[in-house]
């Protein structure tokens, strides 16, 4: 019997490989609705994979050029009052820690990456 994890992994592999990451907010743009925020990665969507706001599927893409799916983070945003899993696409060690102040920086949010065991 194949593992949990195995197969979690695996399932979302397959929507990387199915579906196109769009980036709608480059390395060193500015958010949207808040002017104080610079994004220091590539932030963007899967596209045609739905989240939980009924939008496509978040992902944060780092430097690394192997673009392997490294890990998620689940955010809760009480301002919003939803929480969401959004995907960490080929990040550092120094990007993941990044991408998880990001969300644990501001009163309202929370977040918890979830890392990939590197032997799967």
């Amino acid at each position: 019997m194949m593992n949990r994890d195995y197969i979690f992994w695996q399932r979302l592999d397959s929507l990387l490989e199915r579906n196109k990451i769009v980036i709608d907010r480059p390395k060193g743009s500015v958010h949207p609705r808040f002017s104080d925020i610079v994004y220091a990665l590539d932030y963007g969507y899967l596209d045609g994979v739905s989240s939980t706001d009924g939008e496509g599927l978040d992902v944060w893409l780092g430097s690394d050029p192997s673009r392997r799916l490294d890990a998620v983070i689940c955010t809760v945003d009480l301002d919003k009052c939803d929480a969401e899993m959004k995907l960490l696409v080929g990040c550092t060690a120094e990007e993941k820690a990044y991408i998880e102040r990001f969300y644990n920086e501001y009163p309202d949010m929370g977040a918890k990456i979830i890392e990939r065991e590197k032997a799967e």
